[in-house]
């Protein structure tokens, strides 16, 4: 019988049959999206639903493709971009479509193919080299891509030409630098003019910028990989911007101006004389709009806003519309949608996201709290329509006329989408996600004074009255929700509760979607608040299950829920008896200038900041029994996190434990690694505890 440690692996965290990426054809209304044929198939198709007829047809296979074209090894830069996106499928991961016809732009082992949505004829291109991020123009006569850091383009006849290229290795044209596509969102390096024959274009120079190395432990005859990495307090790349003819002829943006500006956030190019550029400062404490006149050049600064601690990137936005500047701010203790700087949301809506923005108004997701997330349009003066009401979580696709919303909830597996015309529901894509083989035993509670939304989950059948061994499951730390109204969250943890376990998964402070002023407890310490809110959650929930045995409590966390673990550890022996750090930073002033800063200031300004969140500095309080687990091809949180922290226990004279894995980076693709791993983590808590080690399914 499958295990479901090997099924969470094998379909991929259960995202493998799920329906992704869509894009709506304004002339058509058709719908293309991403989907793979059932729960076991991790190869991804493009497929084409027609809401009319509501009906969902296969438009390409990649199986069907495996003779055309050259097969070329995934360069590099397509392998970073899917390391960032945390991208674990297979087959066709990413597509651009035409704003003005059925034609869509793909790559499939490094070679370019297009393919009509209308006439299903697909055509594949000689291209110079591995093709990475194809944008085909709004006609869909022409494709833009990457190759080698050089930006080229092909026609319809099939000719490949160079729009800017260099040959310096340190320099590259059309590719989001890693701090724009790691930390602010912004996977793009070029933008095609709205009449198609025009490029802006980003050109990114490494000169700068920190080389460290990453090894391949498992071969010495591997060269190890060198990676360009601008942590705290050093260099930022340098983007410059230009605007390209077809020919090469450049007009350079001076959008720094005079490098008041450090970060390029997005770009907004929908008048063919006017682009739109979000930037913020080093400090990120502003953020500002500027309007770029596309033929001289020119800049002006348009709009800006600022906040004490940091002004927070919101997904799709800004936007201008017409002379309305639409932006989300922080204003009193609400994320607000602001028109022409006057918030209009209200105070009882935290503002996640701009999912579209036309002259009628503006859709946009929301939280009425931090549970669920819901689709909405405002007008311009306020007034609210609710595309979704039931409790869940729901995202959306929109270009004004129709929207794709999916919805998650806690009461149905997977994901349910739905395709609105106006507000109205008009038809459904299927969901052909696996099933959990386990069923979910979820208490949601708000604990403490703060009111921590709070997850506790039991083993099946619990009577209550035998004592439990405790485990908390944390992220956090900023960005990240681990306790929302979604089945899928919940699922590993719940595994682990079926072991025998009480789990506990909490959202502390720092962690989004309550309030402003709820995320800025961490500016300047990560560590404090974080931590006293974990131990918070612990102690309340123990008030309710009197089940829970508090001399034999566990946490474990990836990422920054690994340094969370291992704090929780160092500091709190006496309430943590094991941890699990996965990928754990261990020094912020490793960690990337954009993601540290916010939160700690530069190292030279507030060095006391980073001394204080150190783990290193803590080595010695180590009592208790410690698993450090990293990916040695981790180029997010590098392994350097987590020998700095055992060299610092070794020299201390603390034992622990460390668990290299060769070849796996940040998000732990591979299948067998993230099968064992789940195992690994609960032989070792189960011996830390001293619990029974008898694994259930």
């Amino acid at each position: 019988m499958e295990t479901f440690p090997r099924q969470h692996a094998r379909t991929r965290r259960f995202t493998v049959g799920a329906p992704r990426s869509f894009a709506i054809a304004p002339n058509t209304n058709s719908i293309s999206y991403l989907q793979s044929l059932s729960g076991s198939d991790p190869s991804n198709k493009i497929w084409i639903h027609e809401p009319n007829s509501q009906t969902s047809s296969l438009l390409v296979d990649p199986e069907s493709l495996n003779l055309q074209g050259e097969k070329r090894e995934i360069s590099e830069e397509e392998r970073s971009r899917r390391e960032r996106v945390r991208e674990i499928g297979s087959g066709i991961v990413s597509y651009s479509s035409s704003v003005e016809s059925p034609n869509i732009a793909f790559t499939l082992d490094g070679a370019l193919y297009t393919v009509n949505s209308e006439t299903r004829e697909i055509t594949v291109f000689e291209t110079h080299n591995s093709v990475f991020d194809p944008r085909i123009n709004p006609d869909g006569g022409l494709v833009a891509y990457v190759s080698d850091g050089d930006l080229r383009y092909v026609d319809s006849s099939g000719n490949d030409m160079l729009v800017i290229g260099s040959e310096n290795q340190n320099r590259s044209y059309g590719v989001a630098d890693f701090i724009a596509a790691e930390e602010m969102g912004r996977r793009r390096g070029h933008w095609w003019s709205p009449r198609g024959d025009r490029l802006l274009a980003t050109e990114v120079d490494n000169s700068n910028v920190l080389t460290w190395h990453i090894l391949n432990s498992s071969d010495p005859n591997s060269s190890p990989k060198s990676l360009r990495y601008p942590k705290a307090g050093t260099n930022n790349p340098e983007v410059k911007l230009g605007v390209y003819t077809l020919e090469g002829a450049a007009l350079p943006i001076d959008w720094s101006l005079s490098a008041f500006w450090e970060y390029l956030v997005n770009i907004q190019w929908t008048e063919e004389s006017t682009i739109y550029l979000t930037v913020q400062t080093r400090n990120q404490k502003s953020m500002g709009i500027l309007r770029v006149d596309s033929n001289t050049g020119s800049v002006e600064e348009i709009y800006r806003w600022n906040d004490k601690c940091w002004v927070e990137i919101i997904t799709g936005a800004p936007k201008v519309i017409g002379e309305r500047i639409i932006t989300v701010e922080d204003r009193d203790d609400a994320r607000s949608l602001v028109i022409d700087n006057q918030p209009i949301s209200g105070d009882d809506l935290q503002v996640r996201s701009l999912v579209h923005c036309n002259e009628q108004g503006v859709l946009a997701a929301v939280s009425t709290n931090p549970l669920e997330q819901h689709i909405m349009h405002f007008d311009f003066e306020g007034k609210r329509t609710a595309f979704t009401e039931d409790p869940g979580v729901h995202d959306a696709v929109s270009n004004g006329a129709l929207t794709v919303i999916q919805s998650r909830n806690m009461d149905v597996h997977g994901v349910k989408t739905t395709i609105f015309k106006g507000n109205s529901p008009i038809s459904e894509i299927q969901d052909l996600s696996e099933e959990p083989i386990i069923s979910l035993n979820t208490n949601f509670h708000r604990l403490g004074n703060r009111r921590l939304e709070t997850v506790v989950l039991l083993p099946q059948n619990h009577d209550g009255t035998e004592g439990l061994p405790v485990l908390l499951d944390p992220y956090g730390g900023p960005h990240a929700q681990r306790v929302r109204y979604a089945q899928g969250l919940f699922g590993v943890s719940q595994w682990f509760a079926d072991q025998g376990f009480a789990v506990i998964v909490s959202d502390g402070r720092g962690t989004p979607g309550r309030s402003p002023s709820f995320e800025r407890h961490v500016y300047g310490d990560l560590a404090t608040a974080a931590l006293e809110d974990q131990v918070a959650a612990l102690s309340a929930a123990a008030e309710i299950y009197t089940c829970l045995d508090l001399d034999r409590v566990g946490i474990r966390g990836w990422s920054f829920g690994g340094y969370l673990a291992a704090l929780a550890v160092l500091r709190r022996p006496d309430i943590f008896h094991a941890a699990v750090a996965g990928a754990p930073v261990t020094d912020w002033e490793l960690y990337d200038t954009h993601y540290t800063e916010r939160y700690l200031g530069h190292p030279l300004h507030n060095p006391e900041n980073y001394e204080n969140t150190n783990l290193c500095n803590e080595a010695h309080k180590l009592e208790n029994p410690l698993l450090l687990i990293h990916g040695l091809a981790d180029d997010n949180v590098v392994a350097a996190h987590t020998f700095q922290l055992s060299q610092a226990l070794l020299e201390a004279g603390k034992p622990h434990e460390v668990l290299p894995l060769s070849g796996v980076t940040h998000m732990t693709p591979q299948e067998t690694v993230a099968e064992n791993l789940l195992r690994i983590q609960l032989r070792f808590l189960q011996k830390s505890l001293g619990i029974n080690d008898k694994e259930g399914k």
